[in-house]
């Protein structure tokens, strides 16, 4: 997939005109990209789009508009952004009560590691390839995940074949079948 460049991205001032439509689209473009593994772990799976609206967001907010300021920017979010032969994407685990989500932090360490996508067979998640998210004591709510794919399940995936998408942790297994729609927005991601 193409990297975003400068050239891709809005001003400050364009961004603040074209804002509205440009997180409607953005966010109804997230939601065919969301799969819930149970009910507190979510996987958004990272596209070009979705990394165009964090890139946006985040200078919007900080207001960054030096060149080297937005390149680091750029080369943090491209990184999200699928190759062709996988899938990358934020894992959030989700708990609203605070007391609850410290004790499930603490019990889910190495969580990221048994996240899995299945195709002809399993593909587990290479995460958190920036930085460790892990320590003895607990994980993090948020991951970066990525699946990378061979040939063949790659072009199982574009052709229709059943996927999977898992977790097979000792405190937490379930696994949930891509909807026909996740699973043609997804094979998008994958090189012909």
């Amino acid at each position: 997939m193409n990297k975003l460049t400068p050239a891709d991205l809005f001003s400050l001032e364009q961004y603040a005109v074209q804002r509205s439509d440009f997180r409607r689209s953005a966010m109804a473009h997230k939601l065919r990209r969301k799969v819930h593994l149970g009910g507190h772990l979510t996987l958004f799976f990272e596209d070009r789009q979705t990394m165009h609206y964090q890139i946006q967001e985040i200078l919007r907010v900080e207001r960054i508009f030096e060149p080297e300021d937005i390149a680091e920017e750029l080369a943090a979010y491209n990184a999200l952004i699928p190759d062709g032969s996988n899938w990358k994407a934020t894992l959030m685990l989700q708990y609203p009560n605070v007391d609850e989500r410290r004790l499930r932090l603490q019990a889910l360490v190495g969580i990221a590691e048994r996240v899995y996508v299945e195709v002809t067979d399993r593909v587990y998640a290479i995460a958190d390839e920036d930085l460790e998210r892990d320590t003895e004591e607990k994980t993090s709510s948020v991951h970066f995940l990525r699946f990378e794919f061979s040939d063949e399940q790659s072009q199982a995936i574009q052709q229709g074949a059943e996927v999977r998408i898992g977790v097979d942790h000792p405190q937490m297994n379930h696994q949930t079948l891509l909807t026909a729609e996740q699973q043609k927005v997804l094979a998008c991601d994958l090189a012909d």
